[in-house]
């Protein structure tokens, strides 16, 4: 959840250094109109730079990858099955225990010795929980290290954007100095 809450600030940054971008653009404009009477007749004649859509209610849309999407969906699904069937998080009762692992499981399977094949059952059950959790967590973190990999991949956009926008407004300052 996190991590998709920091995707959608990278967004929604990202959305704001391209406005600041685009409004440099105009003030080099406004600028070059100042500047002489020719840079007046260039930007008049020039095409006007495309207005971006304003965003909707200030809060653009991020969408997380697919992934990691359908691994939270995935966990949030399990979570009450494994609350229910964790030993530290239900309430033990043994009673039933034996009659239902004996009759849910082949008797082939397990040793004779009643005891001997509770205790293998019950091993079972236990490692087939084990593997669904894991299965699960392994689900989660390929959907982690895909959200990450695309988050920075912003962050590389973000940053070669921002190093750009900061050498246009320092030109910018100094163009405005001089005037």
């Amino acid at each position: 959840q996190e991590l998709v809450r920091q995707g959608e600030a990278l967004k929604r940054t990202e959305q704001m250094v391209d406005k600041m971008d685009q409004d440099l653009k105009t003030s080099q404009r406004h600028i070059n109109s100042i500047k002489s009477v020719w840079g007046g007749l260039v930007n008049y004649f020039k095409a006007k730079p495309p207005e971006s859509k304003p965003e909707q209610n200030g809060a653009p849309e991020y969408y997380a990858n697919s992934r990691l999407k359908e691994a939270i969906v995935s966990s949030k699904e399990q979570e009450s099955k494994y609350q229910e069937s964790h030993p530290n998080l239900r309430k033990l009762d043994n009673s039933g225990l034996l009659t239902d692992l004996v009759s849910s499981v082949q008797k082939d399977a397990y040793p004779k010795n009643q005891q001997l094949r509770a205790y293998h059952q019950k091993i079972d059950t236990n490692l087939d929980e084990m593997s669904s959790g894991l299965s699960r967590l392994k689900s989660l973190a390929l959907g982690l290290q895909t959200e990450i990999e695309e988050q920075d991949d912003m962050l590389d956009r973000l940053t070669k954007k921002v190093e750009t926008l900061d050498v246009n407004i320092k030109n910018t300052d100094r163009k405005v100095r001089q005037l």
